[in-house]
């Protein structure tokens, strides 16, 4: 089956787990809703959502450490005690090109170095307004260079993001086949933003409560400054989408970019890409950032560890010489009851 998708998690949740959801929901609206606000400064911005990163606890068990990879700083992360991974992530994270970092993104680097099994490289690339279009791409790139040259081949090799940078990973796959470089095993995609023209952006639902049409123009024109938005790896929407990697997209339904996930599944799969999306009843943008306390989270972010093993026993096969008739793909996480 070249597309799969589904709607899973948030209908069968327990008490308890609406209770923590409700709570949750209403934390992100008092706080990160009133940061991520149109007009204010972009350095205000990074401010208080560094403040509020200091915030969430990371997982148990792994260890992060300051590094430098193809050149771009960033962090590496690793479960502590393991033996050295054999499997890399390149982890692009979200904020509008603008905002974030490792450290605002390190529940989630985290949780996919356990669940993966892998070594997960955060990359710190360069942002917006400072660093325009196409330097995020750019550093992505030589990031993934650099971890094909530390000895990871393409087929131990996944690149994931959230949000904006779910849409760099895409870029950064388009960008890999315009240089002839082979593509990672597999993409994995929370939420992501491929579309910076904001044509197809769809009515924010009544649920949304993190992002705005208007917060999202300011980035894109940030980010942008004056570059058309159409080019494909600013919009990677709007790409050749013909061979790229094998590619899972979780997206929870109260969100404006609902629409960006469903339209890329749809064009991956018309493109003929193994593409699975996962949609999540009643959760926020990129609401695996509160893995640990939120059932969703931690369902999801198993489910993107099945998929990179699975996609990785497949490139087993292929390098042993007997190559399968199609990818494997995993299974939709199932709700609590």
């Amino acid at each position: 089956m070249r597309g799969q998708a589904g709607v899973t998690g948030g209908a069968d949740e327990s008490l308890v787990q609406r209770q923590i959801a409700g709570v949750m929901r209403g934390l992100i609206r008092a706080t990160l809703l009133p940061a991520f606000r149109a007009g204010r400064p972009i350095g205000e911005q990074r401010r208080l959502l560094g403040r509020l990163s200091r915030l969430m606890m990371a997982p148990r068990g792994v260890e992060y450490r300051t590094t430098v990879c193809g050149g771009v700083p960033g962090v590496s992360v690793t479960v502590r005690g393991a033996p050295p991974a054999r499997r890399a992530i390149l982890y692009l994270h979200g904020g509008g090109y603008c905002l974030g970092s490792p450290a605002t993104h390190r529940i989630i680097a985290g949780h996919l170095a356990q669940t993966c099994a892998a070594r997960v490289f955060a990359a710190d690339y360069r942002l917006a307004p400072e660093n325009p279009f196409p330097a995020a791409v750019e550093d992505a790139v030589a990031a993934y260079r650099g971890l094909l040259a530390e000895g990871f081949a393409p087929g131990a090799m996944v690149t994931a993001g959230d949000s904006a940078g779910g849409g760099l990973a895409v870029a950064t796959a388009v960008r890999l086949r315009q240089l002839g470089l082979s593509q990672p095993a597999a993409l994995v995609l929370f939420s992501p933003w491929v579309d910076l023209t904001l044509d197809e952006l769809g009515p924010p639902p009544r649920g949304e409560i993190l992002i705005t049409k208007s917060w999202l123009e300011g980035c894109a024109r940030f980010y942008l400054a004056g570059h058309p938005a159409a080019d494909p790896l600013a919009s990677p929407i709007r790409a050749d989408l013909h061979r790229m990697p094998p590619t899972l997209i979780q997206v929870g339904t109260d969100e404006l970019l609902l629409t960006d996930s469903r339209r890329l599944h749809a064009a991956l799969t018309a493109a003929g890409v193994e593409a699975m999306l996962q949609e999540f009843p009643r959760r926020w943008h990129v609401f695996q950032q509160n893995a640990g306390l939120l059932a969703d989270a931690n369902r999801a972010l198993a489910a993107a560890g099945e998929f990179v093993r699975a996609q990785a026993a497949v490139e087993n096969l292929r390098r042993l010489g007997d190559p399968p008739a199609g990818r494997v793909a995993c299974r939709a996480p199932e709700s609590d009851s």
